[in-house]
Parts: structure tokens; sequence; C-alpha cells
């Protein structure tokens, strides 16, 4: 490796990769916010699947806060891009389940048989208690809970990672400057 290389490799972050990263972080922010929204104050219950697509963004965006604090305080850049890298492999993935629940979601092909989140409603009395946990139904994985524009919530994290991955792997792997 030439000393060019490795000064280059060690250099602060360019403008592309600061923004980037910020973008990424708020992106990811968003749709798991956007999801636990859904969840705790829309009522929607998550099905297996829909908290499946949940874990990429739990792991990736400690990762992303990192390389957005290192963009922002000129730490080394291959930190940056590193974490943008990580990002971009985590947005597949939650992309890649988010298309397959959507195709469950369709009946192109069978979801998991264990297809269930746990419990979409207890009763708060404990009294009602065991009857609530005998009568409750765990969502299906193969039933939407709502569509927007005929799009699932699986359709659309499949959409918005998507999108969301492209903008990471340009930062983690495109210049530095425009």
């Amino acid at each position: 490796m030439t000393d060019q290389t490795a000064e280059n490799i060690w250099n602060t972050s360019g403008p592309v990769q600061k923004s980037t990263a910020v973008v990424v972080l708020i992106g990811m922010v968003a749709i798991v916010g956007g999801a636990l929204g859904f969840e705790h104050i829309g009522g929607y219950a998550p099905c297996e699947l829909c908290l499946e697509q949940r874990n990429p963004y739990y792991w990736g965006i400690p990762f992303i806060a990192v390389g957005a604090l290192a963009a922002l305080f000129n730490w080394p850049a291959c930190l940056t891009r590193g974490t943008l890298a990580i990002a971009f492999l985590c947005l597949i993935a939650t992309a890649l389940l988010g298309g397959y629940h959507a195709g469950v979601e369709w009946a192109f092909w069978p979801g998991p048989e264990s297809c269930g989140a746990g419990l979409s409603a207890t009763s708060s009395d404990a009294g009602n208690l065991l009857e609530s946990l005998a009568n409750s139904k765990p969502p299906s994985c193969a039933d939407a809970a709502g569509r927007f524009l005929g799009i699932s919530f699986a359709g659309w994290n499949f959409i918005a990672a998507l999108a969301l991955s492209v903008v990471a792997f340009r930062g983690a792997f495109g210049s530095t400057h425009r």
C-alpha cells in the first residue's frame, strides 16, 4: 500500500460522507420510528415478519450514529465509510425481508409456519388476563395490517430501505466531493 493510499483512507470525510451519514441515520430512525408509532400509537399489531424487518434497523442505527459523529467531528474517513457500508448491508437485509413479507401478503409464496408476533391486545385487568390470553390471536404474516396507495407496510419498508440503501452505498463507496 502506498503512502498516498494510506493517507486517503485516513483523511477526513468529505462533504458527501458527512451529509450522507446524517441522512441515512435520520432515515433509518424515521423508518423504524414510524413502524413503532404505527404499533404503539396506531394500534397495528406486528406479525413475526414485521418484527424481523426491524432488527436490521436496530443493528444498523448505532453504527451509523457513530459514522455520523465521525463525519461531523472529522474523525478518520474510513470510520464514516465503514459505518455507511454496514448501514447499506442492514438496509439491504431489511429490504429483502420486506420484499419477502410483501410476497407472502400477496400469496406469491408461503410464509413461515410460526407466523405470530404474540398477543395483539391483552387486558390490564388482572381478573380478565387469563381470558384475554386465551382469546387473543396473533396476527398473520399473510394478512397486511393496512395498505397505503395499495402497498402494505412491508412493501413500503422494501421501497424505503432500498432507496436508503442506495444513498448509503453511494456514501460508502462514492467520491468524497461532488
